[in-house]
């Protein structure tokens, strides 16, 4: 990325927004970030195909939670836009859906004009707050969103940067205790379930770089939707969810994808 960074930006250690648009082939990253991105790919060669799964997934589940009455959504970790975007897949479906998006990285905020891009019946907002920080975010989110109609809330490839010592499963639950009936819970984590040895040596490079990765297995990443009714079929490697609501990603069906995806309506 040329030019000078934002206002906030930390450009000596990776950030994992901007690492993830290195490997989508993004243009918004810093050399920090490619050299710990090509350290993961010489782990794993297979990453930018995850992480394309993982937008993949995130467009189907919106998608199928646009076509089952939700027009509202709360995206946390929402990342560098690349097109199409959750309110774009959503409006597509309900051009009155409103969208509120979060982030605490500042080249997201810089970038929050193309989020900001809705439909004229429905609405979009930005938030720069971090993750660990419900309160900002839900006192934030009320000023678009009307928390006496469902909400889906969507926490794509997040969790697995919040360890359970930095309350994961505590967030995850105060953000749906203000959620009413008929909200639904969105999420993609990475597992070490599949690959081992690759899983451990990426947790200590990241480590040593200052970014946490709390891999969590199956029955771990389950405990997040606790209370909740799991949408068919229920907690799935991510590319196998709905797979008929997208297309396909190309290298998808080379070897297993080592990351789960699953949709909870709130009862």
């Amino acid at each position: 990325m040329t030019g000078q960074p934002p206002t906030g930006m930390d450009t000596g250690k990776p950030h994992p927004a901007r690492m993830y648009d290195w490997y989508l082939g993004g243009k918004d990253n810093y050399p920090v970030d490619e050299e710990m991105g090509r350290q993961m790919l010489a782990l794993d060669p297979r990453v930018p195909v995850m992480a394309r799964v993982n937008r993949a997934f995130m467009h189907r589940a919106t998608r199928w939670l646009a076509q089952n009455g939700v027009r509202q959504f709360l995206d946390i970790g929402t990342g560098i836009p690349t097109e199409p975007n959750l309110h774009q897949i959503a409006q597509a479906v309900a051009p009155d859906a409103r969208v509120v998006y979060c982030d605490n990285d500042p080249i997201v905020l810089a970038h929050a004009e193309a989020l900001l891009r809705s439909s004229d019946a429905g609405a979009t907002e930005y938030l720069q707050a971090d993750a660990r920080d419900p309160e900002a975010i839900l006192d934030g989110a009320r000023k678009v969103l009307d928390f006496g109609r469902p909400v889906a809330l969507s926490l794509v490839a997040l969790l697995h940067f919040v360890s359970d010592a930095d309350g994961a499963h505590a967030l995850v639950g105060r953000l749906l205790s203000e959620l009413p009936s008929g909200s639904h819970l969105m999420v993609t984590h990475a597992t070490a379930d599949f690959t081992p040895e690759e899983s451990a040596a990426a947790i200590e490079k990241l480590k040593a770089a200052g970014v946490t990765l709390a891999l969590r297995s199956r029955a771990e990443f389950t405990r997040f939707f606790d209370g909740l009714d799991l949408v068919e079929p229920g907690v799935a490697v991510v590319h196998e969810w709905h797979p008929e609501l997208g297309e396909p990603v190309p290298g998808q069906e080379d070897g297993v994808i080592p990351g789960y995806g699953a949709v909870a309506r709130k009862p």
